[in-house]
């Protein structure tokens, strides 16, 4: 991901704006976090009034990242597709992490969902790693893409405070924390 940052930030000091293709509030904290060294300005599509539809149908994380980043190229590269990988349930939730049981449902009803699926597995089965691609489409039409893991393992409560999304059930033993 560093490679894809140094190319992206030499190409960021020509641009005023950037615009992630993405409705998530606390991936936009996170990404202002990362990148709050940067004189841009990092929203999200409904901060800068786009309203698009956008139809993630790639089979990869990767695919869709760039999916998402060539929809808004026109007002300011940025986007990225990311999910949860758990291998006992064969890598599912994975692309479809946002929609896993369905659109417009609570994180606390995703995560309780994963929890029963995998009551009773024992915790050297419960492993899972969490996957971000980022990618970007720059002015002059470069396509910029990379992909990154964490390794954890599902735990058998919801127990995490400080993140979003699948954050409370995902255990980063390398941290000895939830994400």
């Amino acid at each position: 991901m560093t490679l894809f940052w140094m190319h992206l930030r030499k190409d960021i000091k020509k641009m005023t704006k950037i615009i992630f293709a993405t409705g998530n509030e606390g991936k936009m904290r996170e990404i202002r976090d990362i990148m709050a060294d940067l004189d841009v300005e990092l929203l999200s599509m409904k901060e800068a009034g786009i309203k698009l539809d956008i139809v993630e149908d790639g089979k990869t994380f990767e695919e869709n990242a760039l999916i998402k980043a060539g929809a808004v190229a026109k007002e300011g590269p940025g986007a990225n597709d990311s999910g949860l990988e758990v291998d006992y349930l064969h890598k599912k939730p994975g692309i479809y992490s946002a929609r896993f049981i369905g659109e417009d449902i609570s994180y606390d009803i995703k995560n309780q969902a994963i929890l029963d699926l995998l009551a009773g597995v024992p915790k050297e089965e419960r492993t899972a790693r969490f996957v971000c691609s980022i990618a970007a489409v720059l002015p002059d039409g470069r396509e910029l893409v990379t992909r990154e893991t964490m390794e954890g393992y599902i735990g058998d409560k919801i127990a995490g405070e400080n993140g979003f999304g699948y954050d409370p059930i995902f255990y980063l033993p390398e941290y000895q924390c939830y994400s």
